[in-house]
């Protein structure tokens, strides 16, 4: 007899399923849920189901993995926080679901201790990454902290959700300020019960990663939609650029630092390397900012709002080379950007395109803007911009312009790269 958990062909009158079998509510006695390979759920009918045949029995007990550790191999720590790669399918929902304990998690994953020890597990929230905030990326700065500055662990694999990893990148990036050791956050767009996961991958190539002499917060994922490698790409210059390709993360305006396969690294661009130097926090932050997207016809009253609601700045995403509309436009946002800016609003540009970086001086209408007191941020990304900002108020003392155009961690690049 079928029963949940268990891999099994659904037959219908002209049709066969196959996937996993999974719980049904008390409330839906006459339906079948299936879980199927691609990761989908698909519900029946029980009067149109001829018979379900059970192809593999769930298994009731796994095998538990004892974790040795091995003197020949480096000691990593790891930082778990949540997300689709600390996940596992539950058959009683077809969701999935936390993983339980640092030892599930190993149970999942095997192949990351042929290549390490892993030395300490921290775990300071679990959470899904679209439901984190600066507290949440302050939490994790001091965790790693104290795992940097731990003589026995080479480096750092922090796992975490895609929805806003690129957000957390840039957080830990400033926060962190210069690394000695490697800081390698991974992901999975697809949990590890799929065909398709990426999650394993990602997590061994991060193994590699946080052992080499890349002294830098990275991200590391799959390259391509293949199995094949993974980049190591900077914190401050990766975006997600798609909802669920398992190569969603890729670097704008630059490159990646390395190509990871599962046995080699390969060096693409200059990082800073490993180090004996002390790592220290800092973790100034003004939660007050905001990042607001331009759009033609755009009533500038917006401004309005953040200015009563007593935000200390904003990020615009500009279109053009750092565009608003301006005193030829029946609505001009010049007039209210001075307006705003005179009252102690920071107000940033940065580019709606992806690639490419603003230039307020090509066209009039930019050195109209630049002269209300835009701050533009060249070729630094939206998200990273907006956390910048954060960081930078968060120093009361800082001279909020200079800092903004320094490169304080990588975010700016002289040379661009598509």
């Amino acid at each position: 007899m079928a029963e949940a958990g268990d891999y099994v062909e659904v037959h219908l009158m002209k049709l066969i399923y196959e996937g996993i079998l999974l719980e049904v509510p008390k409330s839906e006695k006459g339906v079948a849920l299936l879980k199927l390979d691609s990761g989908y759920n698909i519900g029946f009918n029980k009067k149109d189901v001829s018979y379900i045949k059970v192809l593999r029995k769930a298994k009731e007990k796994i095998e538990e993995i004892k974790i040795e550790k091995d003197s020949k191999k480096p000691n990593i720590a790891m930082i778990i926080t949540g997300g689709t790669i600390a996940s596992k399918l539950d058959v009683k929902t077809g969701a999935v679901k936390w993983l339980d304990t640092p030892e599930s998690l190993f149970k999942i994953y095997p192949e990351l201790f042929k290549k390490v020890n892993v030395l300490k597990i921290e775990i300071p929230f679990m959470k899904g990454s679209e439901n984190m905030d600066s507290k949440d990326w302050k939490k994790i700065a001091k965790v790693a902290e104290k795992l940097l500055n731990n003589q026995n662990i080479k480096g750092v694999i922090i796992t975490h959700g895609t929805d806003s990893l690129h957000y957390s990148s840039a957080a830990l990036s400033f926060f962190l300020g210069k690394l000695n050791k490697p800081v390698v956050l991974t992901y999975a767009q697809r949990s590890i019960d799929r065909a398709s996961s990426d999650a394993n991958l990602n997590l061994q190539c991060a193994a590699l990663a946080a052992i080499s002499d890349i002294a830098e917060v990275m991200l590391v994922g799959h390259a391509s939609t293949n199995d094949d490698f993974c980049y190591a790409m900077s914190g401050t210059k990766v975006r997600k650029l798609h909802t669920s390709k398992r190569d969603a993360f890729k670097v704008v305006n630059s490159k990646p630092f390395a190509k990871i396969s599962l046995d080699t690294i390969t060096k693409i661009s200059d990082y800073n390397v490993r180090n004996k130097n002390k790592v220290k926090i800092d973790l100034k932050f003004e939660d007050k900012v905001a990042l607001l997207k331009f759009y033609p016809g755009q009533d500038p009253e917006i401004l309005d709002y953040y200015v009563k609601k007593k935000y200390k700045g904003i990020i615009i995403e500009m279109i053009g080379l750092g565009h608003v509309s301006t005193k030829e436009a029946t609505v001009s946002w010049t007039k209210k950007l001075k307006e705003v800016i005179d009252k102690g609003l920071i107000v940033c540009g940065v580019a709606q395109a992806i690639y490419g970086r603003l230039d307020p001086l090509v066209y009039s209408t930019g050195r109209e803007l630049l002269d209300a007191g835009i701050i533009y941020l060249e070729d630094m990304l939206a998200e990273t911009a907006l956390v910048k900002l954060g960081f930078v108020l968060g120093h009361k003392d800082w001279d909020v312009k200079e800092k903004m155009l320094e490169n304080l961690s990588g975010e700016f690049n002289d040379r661009l790269e598509k």
